[in-house]
């Protein structure tokens, strides 16, 4: 130890325990995780959507951030990680004294300060996806009811039953690498009941829904794939080999998904779709979470084809002919980006599994756990793969099971105090009518002379030239 250069020599501040590496790795990729919500998923929802929902739909994705943080160290993730309360539920507790926060984390040579800031931006995403399927007509009021409680009533129980040591499902062997059981198939599921009890979009916005600003909605997509890096890589709890096989398996997986559902676009459709190809890159990210640090590049390789090619054709097919799909009104087609996609990615785990690649990022081998069918077809121990195949749909089964109801019950306490739905003209007007602010306030921008004149003491020459803006089309610009 006295060999050791003066930056690594333990003391008050850096205990015996702690690895500075991986701490500081640990810290990286939750910041690489917040800013895939803040301002990720905050400058992508505020673009895809139609200009007169633009505010709205960005600072639904804010707010869910902020209050998630609250909740998580004053309550939610002791419910998560802590002492175990009940087989599916840690005990509440708050995560806020320096001697808890410096002490050891659970898994891994890091602080529990550390820990607690990286699952917390786990949560926050949840619920910013959750949103979603929402945007474009919740009350704003019952969305500041609905995060604090699904944070609390559902995303605990299913982050402690699948990540937390002492979890049923973590025991039984459930592969979930990085969230796609906990994370995305819960909030595809969760956001689309949550649309079926707050209601569809007025008739002219589900009709027409433009995005405002596609060239910033692919910035907000490029922090999203970028900051996968952080979501992948983090969970070895350790700047590890299988770190660094998380993060390329899932750029690996994400451009596959990407060029796969582009190319479908091309052969049925004719052009290549811009949001076509975001929504490909999404469910290859989503594909991938479950597995990235357990499956070889051409198990990666293969589940980006799939995620690319299922979920397309769930959208662009089955969401046609079947009635409930069709009935419920998510906007950003959650479901088939994230439930369908992480229900797919869930599977494929349990059937790529390495055992090898399991045995590193879970640090067990036998002859029983972590080892995916194909594995267990190839070595002679099909029983073993098939019990895998059996955990991770026990797993599927389990988290729909309980989005289903425990997003119904939020919604209906919230309905009891606030309605879900905003009103009629209210969602005519959108932005201006819930928050008083427009997201582009710019002169003659959907407004009338006269507003402008008024708001400026602005008196017009009469002798000017009066100019008028048409499109190419000779159609006046649209307002909204």
């Amino acid at each position: 130890m006295n060999h050791l250069p003066s930056n690594l020599l333990p003391g008050e501040g850096s205990p015996e325990w702690m690895n500075k590496g991986d701490n500081t790795w640990q810290l990286t990729t939750g910041t690489l995780v917040g800013l895939q919500s803040v301002p990720g998923l905050v400058i992508l929802y505020g673009s895809i959507v139609k200009k007169k929902w633009a505010l709205n739909s960005a600072f639904m994705a804010l707010y869910a951030f902020a209050v998630v943080l609250v909740c998580w160290v004053g309550w939610c993730y002791q419910m998560s990680f802590g002492e175990r309360f009940f087989p599916f539920l840690g005990r509440p507790n708050v995560a806020l004294d320096s001697q808890f926060l410096l002490g050891k984390a659970f898994s891994g040579d890091f602080p529990n300060a550390a820990m607690v800031y990286f699952q917390l931006v786990f949560a926050a995403i949840t619920l910013i996806l959750i949103a979603g399927a929402l945007l474009g007509r919740m009350n704003f009021h019952a969305w500041m009811l609905f995060v604090p409680l699904w944070v609390t009533f559902s995303y605990t129980i299913c982050a402690f039953s699948i990540w937390s040591t002492e979890g049923w499902l973590f025991k039984m062997g459930l592969v979930d690498y990085s969230g796609g059981f906990v994370i995305h198939l819960s909030s595809g599921v969760a956001g689309f009941i949550a649309a079926y009890w707050v209601g569809p979009r007025t008739v002219k916005d589900r009709e027409r829904f433009p995005p405002n600003n596609i060239l910033l909605m692919l910035a907000g997509a490029g922090l999203l794939w970028m900051g996968w890096s952080g979501f992948n890589g983090g969970d070895p709890y350790a700047a590890s080999i299988d770190a660094s096989l998380a993060v390329l398996n899932t750029h690996v997986c994400t451009a596959m998904s990407l060029l796969t559902w582009l190319f479908l676009d091309i052969l049925f459709f004719g052009k290549p779709s811009v949001i076509g190809a975001t929504q490909g890159m999404i469910t290859g990210l989503v594909c991938i979470t479950p597995a990235a640090g357990v499956v070889q590049g051409w198990a990666a390789m293969i589940m980006g084809i799939m995620s690319g090619s299922i979920p397309w054709y769930t959208m662009m097919v089955l969401h046609k002919e079947i009635r409930i799909l069709k009935q419920v009104d998510d906007t950003m087609a959650v479901f088939h980006t994230h439930a369908v996609a992480g229900c797919l990615g869930g599977v494929l785990a349990g059937f790529f599994a390495d055992p090898n690649l399991c045995r590193l990022f879970y640090g067990v081998q036998d002859s029983v756990h972590y080892t995916g069918l194909a594995y267990g077809i190839l070595t002679g121990r099909p029983k073993a793969g098939f019990r895998q195949m059996g955990i991770q749909l026990l797993g599927i089964v389990f988290v729909i099971l309980l989005n289903v109801s425990t997003t119904s019950i939020v919604c209906l306490a919230v309905k009891t105090i606030v309605p879900l739905r905003l009103q009629e003209d209210e969602l005519e007007v959108g932005d201006d009518a819930v928050h008083g602010e427009v997201a582009y306030a710019l002169w003659g921008d959907g407004e009338k002379l006269e507003t402008a004149n008024e708001a400026f003491s602005f008196q017009r020459n009469p002798e000017w030239p009066t100019v008028e803006l048409k499109t190419s089309s000779n159609a006046p610009l649209e307002s909204d």
